[in-house]
């Protein structure tokens, strides 16, 4: 699949960036003759200087590699966070807030509590980041293929949901089993400590089930999650290189390259806290409870059951999405992988009457 995918991506002019670059030279647009010299010359230089070519084996396997690093450690940097945001989530009489909720578990845990479920989290959102930035580079370049380049341009939030969305379900079944055993160490007092203690007690209490019960409702909180997340991030960055940055992204450094990444990251961040959250509230509930469905645990909790710990959430995940595309995007330059500009309208739609950008 990933060899076909790369040669679907190479012959597609819409994903190959050392073609893109040919617009954003000083050189201007092509003309109707074809490139100039001083814009082929700067086209061969832009291959020349990456790593490996796009949509490669190689590139696929270094994204997947970014996502491990942007997701895993992002994920276990704020454990404390997400540990008081899930308690609030199931017992929110005895953790009435944020604040609240840190100064409980600090009084009855001491500060070692607050690291509790720090394994399975690096572990599980590792896989799930594998997948999730790999899979959809994957898709995209599939997706982009199918659609041609300029139903490519003219659908491309749709491209982008789609692609989040594909590469999302295989994400949360690798991340099932280890969210599972984490939120009964967070969220169980005297069930487990370590993900060793709770791994085997959970299989002999409800064999395999107990780690992928909550798969369903994963998909319910993390695939609208995700589709915000890239669909977001990519228009909003289109948005300000259009509107806000004063120059052209061929222009711009490596660094400020990033300074515009995270912010859209953040943006997007915030966004995916709203979406997310009702799900979130009940895959907290269903992993700690034995016995119960989404459905039962969502009828119990209620409209305004599911909004609770949102604030902190949105914290969370605003600070944790803008690191995380801004740990990816860094792993790309790091790595010298090809880095698409934003996409621009192809010179075949600009002459066609009534297509504006």
């Amino acid at each position: 699949m990933f060899s076909s995918v790369a040669h679907l991506a190479r012959a597609n002019p819409f994903n190959a960036p050392h073609l893109q670059l040919v617009h954003d030279g000083p050189s201007g647009p092509r003309s109707p003759q074809g490139p100039t010299r001083r814009s082929r010359h700067l086209a061969a230089a832009a291959v020349e200087e990456y790593s490996c070519e796009f949509g490669s084996m190689k590139y696929y396997a270094l994204c997947g590699f970014g996502g491990v690093l942007s997701c895993g450690l992002t994920h276990t940097a704020v454990v404390p966070l997400d540990l008081v945001k899930c308690r609030m989530q199931v017992d929110p009489q005895k953790y009435k807030g944020i604040f609240n909720g840190f100064s409980v578990t600090l009084k009855e845990d001491g500060v070692r509590g607050l690291a509790k479920g720090w394994a399975p989290t690096f572990i599980g959102y590792s896989m799930q980041g594998l997948c999730k930035f790999g899979f959809y580079e994957v898709f995209k370049a599939l997706y982009s293929n199918m659609l041609g380049e300029e139903n490519t341009y003219l659908w491309r939030t749709s491209l982008y949901l789609a692609a989040s969305a594909s590469a999302e379900f295989f994400a949360d079944i690798a991340l099932a089993p280890m969210e599972a055993a984490k939120v009964r160490i967070q969220t169980q007092p005297g069930y487990a400590n370590t993900l060793r203690e709770a791994v085997p007690k959970m299989y002999k209490e409800e064999g395999l089930n107990a780690f992928y019960k909550g798969v369903a409702p994963l998909w319910m909180r993390q695939i609208p999650y995700t589709m915000m997340k890239f669909a977001c991030f990519e228009r909003t960055v289109e948005a300000l290189y259009k509107f806000v940055v004063p120059k052209p992204r061929s222009e711009c450094t490596k660094a400020e390259q990033l300074v515009v990444t995270f912010v859209a990251g953040y943006i997007a961040g915030v966004f995916c806290a709203i979406v997310s959250h009702p799900a979130d509230s009940v895959v907290s509930v269903l992993n700690k409870e034995k016995g119960s469905t989404a459905s039962q645990v969502l009828q119990r909790l209620g409209f305004r059951g599911v909004w609770k710990g949102l604030f902190a959430r949105i914290i969370m995940i605003g600070t944790l999405t803008a690191l995380q595309w801004f740990i990816y995007d860094s792993v790309k330059v790091y790595f010298r992988l090809p880095r698409p500009p934003p996409p621009e309208m192809p010179e075949s739609l600009k002459k066609k009457p009534g297509l504006t950008e």
